[in-house]
């Protein structure tokens, strides 16, 4: 018999307490020996070491895990940034009594680094005076080993951003390879995944009662390191999970809930399939098809996944086979339910990473819990007057939920924190805005943002208990949003009101991108938005206009996005307000052409928007576009040798410096130093017509001036624009440009609304 079947997580402040609570609440928590001395300790139980400045501030990971600890009775200390070139900054602090906790901090420390064209950075958001080079690329593993050296013997457990997407194989964008699991490079003991509260309290006090690190084997959210599978588990191969044509179900899940709601959205399954599925992958598991009976209620049905593990495809084979890693990655994604998820296996030569089943979500009360913690809700008085960026960005900002169901492919937001939603109560939240009143310098009484992953997914859940334990859809909004999923904006709307009456709030703006599909399902929330809630701008996401690029995006079609400007439009001149929108899009995402680029730049030019700063594409570890990128292959489809022989599963894929630079060109048509580089990439793609004065035109012609500068361009050796060739990874264009002939050209007019004259400018992804 399995032990995570039948271990039940207790609530996050139901442990009993530490011994060493005697010692209370820190003002901050220590860095350093000396404050240790002031505050009586002569050791800490658990120390974090972390690649952010230490920012007492639930918006920095460093500080909820740490409070949290301390709710527990433990004491924990801080080592922020340390020069990790020998051990010595590791032992600043001592040894800790029971193990170090590791951390990248907020961001991969990769992406932290780098731009997207893998160049240097040289500042640093989450550094005092944004000062870059402050901590190491691949800073989880850099970090744990010089823990290993400091104190050997004392367990290293791993988790963070870094440490959660990097959780097994994986598809590194800067070495331009697939390496190992974070746990094999580090040599940590164990690794937590996702938000770490429940976890990391458990194994907290586990270790703390004496228990072995090796042997905590069976807590949700955690990943470790083995010589074989767990006694009491069977396991399957992932094969037999995700079969060529369709998925198949776990055991009827889906016996209440209509194909348009929740189906894999492949060929509609009939009722005499599904029979086939249940039976087939109830053989797979040992089990009977009369274990799963209508007259039975859910806490009572047999659950097989609570019995089986599935191995997923080597770290050899994903490595060198890219069909392999498209799948790996498929039922990694497939596998993320916290309810019905299944344990994940995957050999490393002679071992293999064990990949527990994800968290259960927080409850509200204990969301309340986490945020309601004794933040001081400033850095440590250590840094003195300098600054940190990334702390004045959103010292006055609340967030009122985790979790995202977009489940954009481009965004690792899920695959980190999870599709439900766990929301805060309006008490907790309003308390905060009473700590920021008293607790931050200079506070002017503007809350600069309420809000989190999305703005507008506070408090929406699905509105069926059996749908949502059992559902694998990747999205509960994508190609269409679910019919399952609740959309009443009341929750927080009615949070907006309370937050507004709260004596001293002058504003209450929302930063946080708003997911504009959700939105125009309740008219009466874009009112309040647009009423009350907007400075100005308000950020939205179409991230692209066309349908090739949006579906492997899995975002919305323009349409939505036409519906919401009205809305927001409407209800903004009703309140008597000039306010426009911030539209976001990527350049070079996987599946997009060099068409779909010029097409999403004649919208821009058509809609008067400019846009200052663009942003390439961005492959982070485990999104599921970054499986796109590596393999250029369909993997939101089955893979198959028969769809990729007739190129059905393969798609265009921008890499290479001269095409990924073309498409962010092309982004920014109207900079004249990119003029030279769109004409010839036109030219070559036949649409020199889009070449001149007119107003349906992209960019003028060259003028003499120009060229006799390019004259002397290629005197001088510099590269030229003329030069562009497309990617080795990018498809050979169909011939007939359907979406450019002469008749549909010539149709193309501005829009007949009143063009907004602000400038865009784009996020950073």
């Amino acid at each position: 018999m399995n032990q995570l079947a039948h271990h039940q997580p207790q609530g996050l402040f139901d442990y009993p307490k530490y011994w060493a609570e005697c010692y209370g609440t820190a003002p901050f928590l220590p860095m350093s020996r000396a404050e240790m001395d002031v505050l009586g300790w002569d050791s800490c139980d658990i120390i974090i070491v972390t690649g952010d400045a230490y920012v007492d501030h639930p918006s920095f990971g460093m500080a909820i895990i740490g409070r949290m600890l301390e709710s527990q009775g433990f004491r924990v200390g801080i080592i922020a940034q340390p020069d990790w070139h020998s051990k010595d900054a590791f032992m600043q602090l001592g040894k800790p009594n029971l193990f170090f906790g590791v951390t990248a901090g907020n961001m991969d420390s990769m992406i932290n680094r780098y731009t997207a064209e893998r160049r240097m950075r040289h500042d640093d958001a989450y550094t005092p005076n944004d000062e870059g080079g402050k901590r190491p690329d691949r800073a989880v593993t850099a970090y744990t080993q010089r823990c290993k050296e400091a104190f050997k013997g004392v367990p290293v457990v791993i988790g963070g951003i870094e440490a959660s997407l990097r959780r097994i194989a994986h598809y590194d964008y800067w070495s331009d390879k697939v390496r190992r699991s974070v746990l094999f490079d580090s040599k940590a003991d164990l690794l937590i995944y996702g938000n770490a509260e429940r976890p990391l309290i458990e194994i907290a006090h586990r270790i703390a009662h004496g228990e072995d690190v090796k042997k905590i084997t069976n807590v949700r959210g955690s990943a470790f390191l083995a010589n074989h599978a767990l006694p009491g588990w069977k396991g399957v191969d992932s094969r037999d999970i995700d079969r060529p044509g369709k998925i198949d179900p776990i055991a009827n899940p889906y016996e209440e809930i209509t194909p348009e709601s929740c189906s894999d959205n492949e060929a509609q399954i009939t009722k005499d399939d599904a029979s086939k599925d249940v039976t087939k992958t109830a053989q797979v598991i040992n089990i009977t098809e009369t274990s799963y009976t209508r007259n039975k209620t859910w806490a009572n049905k047999a659950k097989p996944w609570e019995n089986t593990y599935i191995n997923l495809p080597t770290f050899e084979q994903v490595k060198d086979n890219k069909v392999m890693y498209a799948h790996a990655s498929r039922i990694f994604h497939q596998e993320v339910n916290p309810t019905s998820a299944k344990p994940l296996v995957q050999s490393h030569g002679t071992r293999i990473i064990w990949l527990n089943p994800p968290a259960k979500p927080l409850s509200q009360d204990e969301m309340d819990g986490v945020f309601g913690l004794p933040y001081q809700r400033v850095p440590h008085p250590s840094y003195g007057k300098a600054k940190i960026p990334a702390y004045d960005m959103i010292k006055t900002s609340i967030n009122i939920m985790r979790g995202c169901f977009g489940g954009c492919t481009f965004c690792s937001i899920t695959e980190h924190e999870g599709r439900i939603i766990q929301s805060r109560s309006h008490e907790s939240i309003i308390a905060e805005i009473e700590d920021i009143k008293l607790k931050v310098p200079g506070f002017t009484g503007v809350i600069s943002d309420l809000g989190g992953p999305t703005a507008n997914m506070y408090q929406l859940n699905c509105k069926s208990e059996k749908a949502e334990a059992t559902c694998r859809k990747p999205s509960c909004v994508w190609p269409t949003i679910c019919g399952h999923l609740d959309t009443d904006h009341t929750p927080t709307i009615e949070l907006y009101r309370k937050a507004r009456k709260v004596k001293g709030i002058k504003k209450v703006l929302i930063a946080s991108g708003v997911r504009y599909d959700l939105a125009i399902q309740h008219p009466e929330y874009v009112k309040e938005l647009a009423t009350h809630h907007v400075g100005g701008y308000l950020k939205i996401a179409p991230e692209h206009t066309e349908e090739g690029p949006l579906n492997n995006m899995m975002k919305p079609g323009m349409g939505s996005y036409d519906k919401f400007k009205e809305m927001f439009d409407h209800y903004s001149k009703l309140a008597g307000k000039k306010q426009y929108l911030i539209p976001y899009f990527i350049s070079a995402h996987p599946g997009t052409t060099d068409k779909d680029m010029v097409n999403l730049a004649l919208w821009l030019k058509s809609n008067d928007f400019k846009l200052d700063q663009v942003q390439n594409f961005y492959p982070s570890p485990l999104a599921n576009a970054t499986t796109l990128y590596h393999t250029e292959l369909n993997s939101l489809r089955n893979i198959t040798s028969k769809n990729i022989a007739k190129k059905d599963g393969t798609i265009s894929v921008p890499k290479g410096a001269i095409q990924r630079r073309l498409h962010k060109a092309i982004l920014r048509y109207h900079d004249s130093n990119n003029w030279p580089e769109i004409r010839a990439a036109l030219t070559k793609m036949g649409l020199s017509k889009l070449i001149g004065s007119a107003p349906n035109c992209l960019v003028p012609r060259e003028t003499r001036s120009e060229q006799r500068n390019q004259s002397s361009d290629r005197r001088q050796g510099k590269n030229n624009a003329k030069g562009f060739k497309s990617s080795p990874g990018q498809n050979k264009a169909k011939k007939g440009l359907t979406r450019f002939s002469d008749n549909q050209f010539n149709d193309r007019t501005p829009s007949k609304r009143k063009p907004s004259k602000a400038k865009v400018q784009n996020r950073h992804k």
